[in-house]
């Protein structure tokens, strides 16, 4: 009995100002995989391409781990898209060749009152063949037990995404000015030396 399971979260961030403009940092996908998920659980494919080893999740007394293959890009306004492109399910062939998924979703800066805020959504859709015993259960208590499975995994990220995203934010911005006054000072000595090297330049 294939069984669809479905659910959405949105979020926004109020973003504090800082000396970069968030959206400078938002252009570098591979730090928003690094806010949402442990990076022990992380491996980069390419550029925009990260495989994500899920937690593993309990439905119905069983329990599955999912791999998710997910493409992170960014615009070039600053807003991050995701999109899963695979999915597979280690130790269980049978599920593994009747289940699918689809995650897709962003993060968008905007302007509300002369301040930043970061607004996005998430929605998550799996689609699986229920095998025995677990097809005799009634549809409705299937879908609820599945829905309320996925959304506990979207506010999961929804949480990591409010504690660690800013903060590695902040993080990035201190550690481009530093950058940026080693430059500097390394320019001036150089101009001094006749020599010139160009300094960091977020505009």
């Amino acid at each position: 009995m294939v069984t669809k399971f479905i659910a959405s979260q949105s979020v926004e961030i109020s973003v504090p100002k800082q000396s970069i403009p968030i959206q400078h940092y938002l252009r570098q996908p591979q730090r928003l995989v690094n806010a949402l998920v442990d990076n022990t659980r992380i491996q980069q494919l390419s550029d925009e391409v990260f495989r994500l080893k899920m937690r593993p999740l309990s439905f119905m007394s069983l329990s599955i781990q999912p791999t998710v293959d997910m493409r992170v890009w960014a615009d070039a306004s600053g807003t991050i898209y995701l999109r899963s492109l695979g999915c597979e399910i280690l130790g269980f062939e049978y599920i593994n060749e009747r289940f699918s998924l689809n995650l897709k979703g962003y993060l968008s800066p905007v302007q509300l009152n002369g301040e930043t805020h970061l607004q996005g959504k998430a929605d998550l859709e799996v689609l699986v063949d229920i095998p025995q015993p677990f097809s005799f259960t009634p549809k409705s208590i299937l879908e609820t037990t599945g829905n309320g499975l996925l959304k506990s995994v979207l506010l999961t990220i929804k949480q990591r995404l409010l504690h660690h995203l800013l903060a590695d934010y902040r993080h990035w911005v201190i550690s481009q000015t530093q950058n940026n006054d080693i430059d500097h000072t390394a320019g001036v000595r150089s101009q001094e030396s006749g020599v010139i090297l160009p300094t960091l330049n977020f505009e």
